[in-house]
């Protein structure tokens, strides 16, 4: 394969990891919309529709390999290639999340919710707002971006705690809500995932630019503002 090929198949294998960040994006996206409406038919379509999500990430995983496997590239070339291999990876665990947000859906069914959905659909648009930012840095090969994202993790997390909260006060006044919170508590927690998920691909789009594997900051730091005093 003559380098230009190579080149281009490189770059439609990124292009098509950013499809399978767009599935993924929005079947999150979906499964918190048919959670906050009680929509329980488009959370099976939302079901139904994992396997093309699946599908997608076995097709390009497939053709990196090959792409190893026949032309050894060397350096960031094959740093690129394990980087897709480990982001698909990730992006089809998200889907997971979202499918299993849609199978909470379907458990709760049209019982009336124990309290107002306003925690989860912030926590929702945080996460996937964080996935299409990673998503673009590793494109664009923006380290600063990449090492920036992960500290937008405890946004999430917070949020995270409030839902935890606020069920278990339900809890407590109600035994009989238990059921339903925890299922709004384990909604949640694959939101939490999820972004999660996002800080493993900004660490990979890190290691795609710098050859260098290591695990990013978290945690917002004022004094990555302020400076030292």
């Amino acid at each position: 394969m003559m380098r230009k090929t190579f080149e281009q198949e490189l770059q439609r294998l990124q292009d098509e990891v950013i499809v399978l960040g767009s599935m993924v994006e929005k079947a999150l996206l979906d499964s918190v919309d048919a959670l906050k409406r009680h929509d329980l038919e488009a959370a099976q379509r939302i079901i139904d529709g994992d396997h093309e999500v699946n599908a997608k990430r076995f097709a390009i995983e497939s053709d990196a390999l090959v792409l190893i496997a026949t032309q050894q590239p060397m350096a960031r070339d094959l740093r690129t290639l394990a980087a897709i291999l480990e982001i698909i990876t990730e992006l089809e665990r998200i889907g997971d999340y979202a499918k299993g947000i849609a199978k909470i859906n379907l458990n709760i069914g049209h019982e009336p919710f124990i309290k107002p959905l306003v925690d989860i659909p912030r926590m929702v648009v945080k996460a996937t707002d964080m996935l299409h930012r990673a998503l673009d840095a590793f494109v664009r090969r923006d380290v600063e971006l990449a090492r920036a994202i992960p500290r937008e993790d405890d946004q999430v997390d917070a949020l995270y705690n409030q839902v935890n909260r606020e069920l278990l006060t339900y809890i407590m006044a109600d035994p009989t809500s238990m059921e339903q919170a925890n299922m709004l508590l384990w909604a949640a927690h694959n939101l939490e995932r999820a972004a999660d998920r996002v800080t493993n691909i900004c660490e990979r789009t890190v290691f795609t630019v710098t050859g260098k594997m290591m695990e990013l900051d978290t945690h917002f730091d004022e004094m990555d503002v302020k400076g030292t005093p």
